[in-house]
């Protein structure tokens, strides 16, 4: 295979690269956040710097259900985003995610830096009850309840795309041949072309498990801020580097 062919190549392996090229599409992906306070001390150690901490000590526990993903099937993530600042910006700190398909977390952690581990999420409506559930090892780690189209929003699209567009960071570790770090950055990324098909806020818990592989319930929760529904189809395009701790 030539040089430039090579270089043609979206990812390994050559025989069969494990995700094509993007950026990449979500149709009808399907979200359960619920939002809580947590001890401050522990977000701050969360945070890698030059990260800051916003007032209140938040934490989004979501659960996403992704139907039809362009390069990546169908497949569901669950996981915790810590609201944070970054030279004054807010942004929103993805802390840990879970996932149930090989492509998106090998183009997640490649691409990105998603903080991306293989397990069993789960999102569904059960009666009158959306809920969320995430096994790791075969040991439930979290579950999320929340009652069921409560309360609409379906006139406050703009405020979910809001959120939606907000900058989201992550950090992005890969080592190289020698075990030493070759990248180490924060990246920065924002989703585009949105469009909000329904949202919906209501009552909401959520309960955490002690794991040591998967450790969601290191930041406990002290208090259920509110659970948000929504659905919307929406790109993730390639991200940029906002701060590179190998520089010199």
């Amino acid at each position: 295979m030539r040089r430039e062919e090579i270089l043609a190549l979206p990812s390994m392996p050559l025989a069969g690269p494990s995700y094509p090229r993007g950026p990449y599409r979500f149709i009808d992906r399907e979200y359960m956040l619920i939002t809580y306070e947590t001890d401050p001390v522990i977000i701050r150690e969360q945070l890698p710097e030059p990260l800051e901490p916003v007032e209140q000590p938040l934490v989004h526990y979501e659960w996403i259900s992704m139907p039809d993903s362009s390069g990546f099937g169908s497949y569901t993530e669950s996981g915790m985003v810590i609201p944070c600042r970054f030279q004054g910006e807010e942004m929103s700190f993805v802390a840990q995610m879970y996932l149930d398909d090989d492509p998106p977390i090998v183009a997640g952690r490649e691409i990105w830096g998603f903080p991306k581990k293989y397990a069993h999420p789960k999102l569904e409506i059960v009666k009158d009850t959306l809920t969320g559930t995430l096994h790791y090892a075969s040991q439930l780690v979290a579950m999320g309840t929340m009652g069921y189209k409560h309360e609409s929003m379906a006139g406050n699209g703009v405020r979910t795309t809001a959120m939606l567009t907000k900058t989201q960071v992550n950090l992005k570790i890969i080592p190289g041949v020698d075990g030493q770090p070759a990248i180490c950055q924060l990246v920065a990324y924002n989703l585009t072309d949105i469009t909000v098909k329904g949202s919906w806020i209501g009552p909401g818990r959520l309960h955490l498990v002690p794991h040591v592989n998967a450790p969601v319930a290191d930041l406990p929760v002290r208090r259920v801020i509110g659970a948000h529904h929504f659905i919307a189809d929406l790109t993730l395009p390639y991200g940029r580097v906002i701060h590179d701790y190998l520089a010199r």
